[in-house]
């Protein structure tokens, strides 16, 4: 791969979360890149827009980096009844 494709799967998800590191990221999201949207590559803004198009397709790692900080997901399961 060169220099550029991998700068741009480094920086691919610094708009949308921002409390992860770029290393994070790109480690998160690599092979999710590649995976799905390898026509976009090394145009990073299509790249970002494609993985954005099939969030739900991602791996969890990667998905997380396309959430908004600190927004966390429900956890499925049976809520506690009132006491």
């Amino acid at each position: 791969m060169s220099a550029f494709v991998l700068f741009a799967l480094a920086v691919l998800c610094v708009s949308t979360a921002h409390a992860a590191s770029r290393e994070e990221q790109s480690a998160a999201c690599r092979g999710d890149a590649i995976k799905l949207c390898t026509f976009a590559i090394p145009d990073e803004d299509k790249v970002t827009a494609c993985m954005k198009k099939k969030v739900d397709q991602l791996s969890p790692r990667c998905r997380a980096m396309f959430e908004p900080a600190g927004k966390k997901k429900p956890r499925h399961g049976r809520a506690k009844s009132p006491s």
